[in-house]
């Protein structure tokens, strides 16, 4: 018997304005049917992130970390090149 693989996902939700939030979580499909529906207070509630336009799977929570991480930065990066 094998023990069962951890899965985390690191996911971009957007509004229909263009607003964009990324998370990470173990648990998906629950996670994103929560934002689908509002039940995330705080920004993603805010500003309406419900609906999915990107996901990425990792075996390695470290991994997905780093990988929020760099969209995160990549985004700071981007939006300060408007300034």
């Amino acid at each position: 018997m094998t023990a069962k693989e951890h899965e985390y996902w690191v996911y971009i939700m957007a509004s229909l304005s263009g607003t964009l939030y990324t998370g990470i979580t173990g648990a998906f499909f629950t996670r994103v049917m929560q934002h689908k529906s509002g039940e995330i207070e705080g920004f993603s509630r805010q500003y309406k992130c419900n609906r999915l336009v990107y996901y990425e799977r990792f075996e390695d929570v470290r991994m997905a970390i780093a990988r929020e991480k760099q969209i995160k930065r990549w985004r700071s990066v981007k939006e300060d090149s408007f300034d």
